[in-house]
């Protein structure tokens, strides 16, 4: 197994600062992903109070074919952890 290697004190300063950013979205990320998840639960709440289904199947693909078409083969799965966030295992 090879020892991590250390970086060179002169990049240390930029990379603290994009690794300081990386941080900040990575915490942007999870608000979001905990605000989205809370919407789609008071989403489904709602639409079985009003006597509906549980989930729209037809919904979720369309966010999941929104997250392919953006983000490549990588899409489909994010979208279906964001989809299971909200509402649970199927």
């Amino acid at each position: 197994m090879t020892a991590p290697t250390t970086e060179p004190t002169s990049n240390a300063d930029p990379i603290a600062g994009l690794r300081a950013r990386i941080d900040a979205v990575d915490a942007e990320l999870i608000r979001l992903w905990q605000e989205r998840a809370e919407l789609s639960r008071q989403v489904g709440a709602a639409r079985v109070a009003a006597g509906g289904t549980r989930l729209v199947l037809a919904r979720e693909q369309q966010i999941v074919d929104k997250f392919r078409a953006a983000l490549g083969a990588s899409g489909a799965p994010l979208a279906m952890l964001l989809l299971r966030a909200g509402r649970g295992p199927l």
